[in-house]
């Protein structure tokens, strides 16, 4: 009985270590990357953060950040410097609500978001940092820039089985940035910026603009 209650116990206090993190804020990615030479430094340096923050999550040993699985098992994610196919990780954020891992992903000069479920070692790579619905049953992601970028609004539908994309949106042309957040479960307010200055609009999941994906 001891035993139970020992693992019990553990298990309660990694769940609350856990639920207390969060990805890091404007104001902390400056300060943190500001010595960084290039992306994956930076990922570098976010990661020794989230590191302390989330000791029994995950862990680097050289090249090889191992994240821990959900209820046992670990996944690997290895770092290759090749100059055709070279990809870096570093930890980013545990999502609560998916019990997921979120890692900052760069190849080259393009970064990206990969997701892992820790409870099926499923795993998703995504455009920029997803936001989480209140209901917890979708993703949303905003790609919009001037060079490199899809410039698309893009819903993601979460399952027990994967992740996939839903519903796509490409906004009016000339916007330059773009952040979506949920106002609510069936809503998104996105902010952008446009040469003319910032905007902001709200898009229900109703609307019949959205792009529905098979």
């Amino acid at each position: 009985m001891m035993q139970s209650l020992r693992a019990l116990a553990a298990v309660i206090g990694l769940a609350a270590t856990i639920a207390r993190a969060a990805p890091p804020t404007t104001a902390e990615l400056e300060e943190i990357c500001a010595p960084a030479e290039d992306t994956v430094q930076c990922g570098r340096l976010v990661e020794a953060v989230q590191l302390k923050r989330l000791p029994n999550l995950a862990r680097r040993d050289g090249r090889v950040l191992s994240v821990s699985l959900y209820p046992s098992g670990t996944a690997t994610f290895t770092d290759s410097d090749d100059s055709a196919n070279g990809k870096f990780y570093s930890l980013w954020d545990y999502v609560d609500g998916l019990n997921a891992v979120l890692l900052y992903t760069t190849a080259a000069e393009t970064t990206t978001f990969t997701l892992l479920q820790r409870t099926t070692n499923r795993r998703i790579e995504l455009p920029t940092e997803p936001q989480l619905a209140p209901d917890r049953q979708r993703l949303a992601t905003a790609d919009v820039c001037e060079k490199r970028c899809s410039n698309e609004i893009a819903i993601w539908r979460v399952t027990p089985e994967g992740i996939r994309k839903e519903l796509t949106w490409s906004p009016t042309a000339g916007w330059t940035d773009a952040g979506a957040k949920w106002k609510d479960a069936e809503t998104l307010s996105i902010e952008y910026t446009t040469p003319n200055g910032p905007g902001k609009i709200d898009r229900p999941l109703s609307d019949p603009t959205w792009k529905r994906m098979q």
